[in-house]
């Protein structure tokens, strides 16, 4: 099988991506029905897209200046069910993210009508300060080949991926660049990111008040534990310093170098940063 017939379509997701665009739509090349869902850019993204001749959705949010809209799940759910992928598979794909010759191969061997699965885990390796950071990152495995009708998104920010079937683990990795625009825009999106995480955490606060040990560890409903989870971790003393201890040493960041000891820290203080919005707003409302 050569890759033009590999089953799966690709779906990158874009708002003002003309730095890091062509580089990810130049390692899904492989790929007959490539597609850009845009959320209003107003640089080159979209120029750059049709110039590698990938199909274009934009879905605009005029009264709203926040990312996606203010709910990336809802902007996520409408492109899954709106957008005619061309084969039964989909690559979710963000714009500083590239594909591998192993992730190519793997999808070869398991994206067929006879796989059991409804979506695939895929490692996913964070570069930083010229490495491959492969301790410090929280969390490497990412579900990003879905079958379109099988998964749906569930919160406004950094959403969590509901799978309606079986998810499995592919052996295979794609890159990702996280810092390829600098440091100052990695701050400036944490700022706007740790603005709509405290949000998140006094909304589910109200619609969930309580928190239980026992569903977190034990429920047999994964979207039931990872709420519960989430509340508990939101409701830990000094999360910063948590966040920073769990990945240095608990992940072994320390084994990455100084981009691990950085990392660690970055990754501290935004937490903080949501920390200090949650007392903002309940000072706010009180």
């Amino acid at each position: 099988m050569s890759d033009a017939t590999i089953p799966v379509s690709v779906l990158i997701l874009t708002k003002n991506e003309e730095h890091d665009l062509p580089g990810c739509l130049q390692s899904v090349s492989w790929c007959d029905d490539v597609h850009v869902y845009d959320s209003g850019s107003t640089d080159r993204t979209l120029a750059i897209a049709e110039q590698h001749g990938a199909q274009v959705t934009q879905r605009t949010y005029p009264n709203s200046t926040a990312p996606f809209g203010g709910d990336e799940s809802a902007h996520k759910n409408w492109g899954l069910r709106h957008i005619g992928f061309k084969h039964p598979w989909v690559l979710m794909l963000d714009a500083d993210e590239r594909t591998t010759p192993e992730l190519l191969a793997a999808m070869r061997e398991h994206c067929t009508e006879h796989s059991p699965a409804a979506a695939y885990r895929i490692h996913r390796r964070d570069h930083f300060m010229g490495t491959w950071i492969r301790h410090v990152t929280p969390s490497p495995f990412n579900i990003r080949l879905v079958r379109p009708d099988a998964i749906h998104f569930e919160r406004i920010i950094n959403p969590i991926t509901v799978v309606h079937g079986d998810t499995l683990e592919l052996n295979a990795h794609f890159n990702h660049f996280p810092f390829s625009k600098g440091m100052s825009h990695w701050f400036a999106k944490h700022n706007g990111y740790s603005t709509y995480e405290a949000k998140h955490i006094l909304d589910t606060r109200q619609a969930q008040p309580r928190y239980e040990w026992r569903k977190a560890l034990f429920s047999k409903d994964a979207n039931e534990r990872r709420v519960h989870q989430k509340g508990l971790y939101y409701q830990l003393p000094l999360r910063p310093l948590v966040m920073f201890l769990g990945l240095y040493v608990g992940k072994r960041g320390f084994l990455d170098g100084r981009a691990g000891f950085v990392y660690a820290v970055l990754r501290a203080i935004y937490e903080y940063m949501i920390v200090l919005k949650v007392e903002e707003l309940e000072h706010t409302a009180r």
